[in-house]
């Protein structure tokens, strides 16, 4: 991975490197299920606006989003951005701490 990728990444706050490819990973919490349903609704609206398909699972009140570009061979810039607007939909525990 990249310097620049990697610099990025450290940006965002909960991502991390998926362990077995170029790829990264966040985990984000919610209350309920339907609160994890409806940020997956969000999510979806940005994946039709990107064209970016993240890797995602969801298990009751928790949502995995998993980032790669596949024809790029792995992480890319728009995996970056994408990322970006996940975490400003996401909830306040699961966002960058403010400094």
């Amino acid at each position: 991975m990249g310097a620049a990728r990697i610099a990025a990444i450290k940006e965002r706050h909960g991502w991390v490197e998926a362990e077995d490819r170029n790829a990264i990973r966040k985990i984000y919490h919610f209350g309920t299920f339907m609160e994890a349903w409806g940020f997956m609704s969000q999510v979806a609206l940005i994946v039709g606006k990107m064209g970016d398909h993240p890797e995602w699972f969801n298990v009751y009140n928790r949502v995995e989003i998993i980032l790669t570009t596949h024809d790029a061979g792995g992480l890319s810039q728009q995996d970056i951005r994408f990322a970006h607007l996940v975490d400003e939909i996401a909830p306040v525990r699961d966002r960058r701490a403010v400094p």
